[in-house]
């Protein structure tokens, strides 16, 4: 082979050499840019679901998500946010104030054994009841109890004050009413065995509709609402007020849980 052929041999191998050196290059640009690529995808697929899981969880829920529902007052009641209930014979002078939550054991062993004085003295128009709502075990127990229980006391209110008073003494009863921490009242299909035993609230279709929509949802919480601002400055259930005094027992200190207790106060708060 002659030294030019020779030469010309070698340059058209560095020539080939350099020419895949070049491809190799260009083939591992691409690659490196794939990969980057798909790493920016990844991560904002895996940011925007993220984002996505942050904004879902911050959106509220359940009973935080009521408080933008629309108020939807029961029938039987009044005031700007349909929390003044007024129950018995509007020609009653006096008017008893009865605070109470549907969690509270206290309420229920007042129910039980002074309830029936109270239903007579109704009956009689001995006063009239002004019933203020509370919900604050939920708080301290914690559950969703009193609340689901008083909005289903608000479509049991919008059928009729007699069905009211009737769920109410059906939630309270003995048999229905649960352990203070066992929170029975958060199902509905608790609070409508419940209602069944109420045969107005039984054949009502409203009644079943309104507690499984949750539609006094709001008005509980507005209801709650106005326990937690009273003016009798009442922090406890249950509590009764009458001309402006606050009913206690024997000791002074405690609400009347006795018929016996509970008549000398009421009888005492008339007279002023």
């Amino acid at each position: 082979m002659s030294k030019r052929n020779s030469q010309a041999a070698k340059s058209a191998a560095r020539e080939r050499i350099k020419a895949q050196q070049e491809a190799e290059r260009r083939r591992e640009k691409r690659k490196r840019t794939a990969i980057v690529g798909t790493t920016i995808v990844a991560v904002l697929a895996i940011a925007g679901g993220v984002g996505y899981a942050v904004m879902q969880s911050n959106k509220p829920s359940g009973w935080d998500a009521a408080k933008d529902d629309k108020l939807v007052r029961p029938a039987h009641t009044s005031g700007d946010k349909g929390t003044t209930v007024i129950l018995g014979k509007a020609s009653a002078k006096q008017t008893l104030k009865v605070y109470e939550d549907p969690r509270c054991p206290v309420c229920a062993g007042f129910e039980q054994t002074v309830g029936p004085t109270v239903e007579k003295d109704l009956d009689k128009g001995k006063y009239k009841i002004q019933f203020i709502g509370a919900t604050f075990l939920d708080r301290n127990i914690p559950g969703e109890g009193s609340r689901n229980a008083m909005s289903a006391l608000g479509a049991a209110l919008n059928v009729s004050q007699d069905a009211f008073l009737d769920y109410k003494k059906a939630l309270y009863s003995a048999k229905y009413h649960p352990e203070e921490q066992d929170d029975k009242f958060k199902d509905d299909s608790y609070l409508q065995e419940i209602a069944d035993q109420v045969p107005a609230l039984k054949k009502s279709a409203t009644f079943k509709k309104d507690l499984k929509d949750g539609t006094y949802d709001r008005w509980a919480l507005e209801m709650s609402k106005s326990f937690d601002s009273n003016k009798d400055k009442v922090d406890s259930t249950p509590g009764f007020v009458l001309n402006g005094k606050e009913l206690k027992g024997a000791d002074g200190k405690n609400p009347p849980l006795s018929v016996a207790d509970f008549n000398k106060a009421v009888d005492a708060a008339i007279k002023g």
